[in-house]
């Protein structure tokens, strides 16, 4: 621990003024122009594929829900939104409840 302290307390501190290295010169060090223009191009084009991604993904998730709704619709169960008491037929209704709110007589 001594010698990191000894250390730190000895090394130099950066030089404050920036300047480079005799024979570099600062389009050697730097992207320059055309690196932050394909920087900034890459990163815009990453934003739209994923907005578009994700716009594809809710569609495909909507197409989903519909296509169960149909099904479900087809085969004469609820649907599954709103109340489950509107949902079924009137035979279904009658008969005790149970402590989940259903009723009918397919309840446990």
């Amino acid at each position: 621990m001594h010698h990191l302290i000894l250390a730190l307390t000895v090394t130099p501190s950066p030089d404050p003024t920036g300047t480079l290295r005799p024979g570099l010169s600062e389009d050697q060090v730097t992207p320059g122009t055309w690196g932050f223009v394909l920087t900034a191009f890459i990163v815009i084009l990453t934003t739209f594929l994923i907005v578009d991604m994700v716009r594809r993904i809710r569609r495909v998730r909507y197409r989903a829900q519909v296509e169960e709704a149909r099904l479900a619709a087809e085969a004469g169960e609820p649907s599954g939104e709103g109340n489950p008491a509107q949902n079924r037929n009137p035979a279904q209704n009658s008969g005790p409840a149970d402590g989940n709110g259903s009723a009918g007589p397919g309840a446990r």
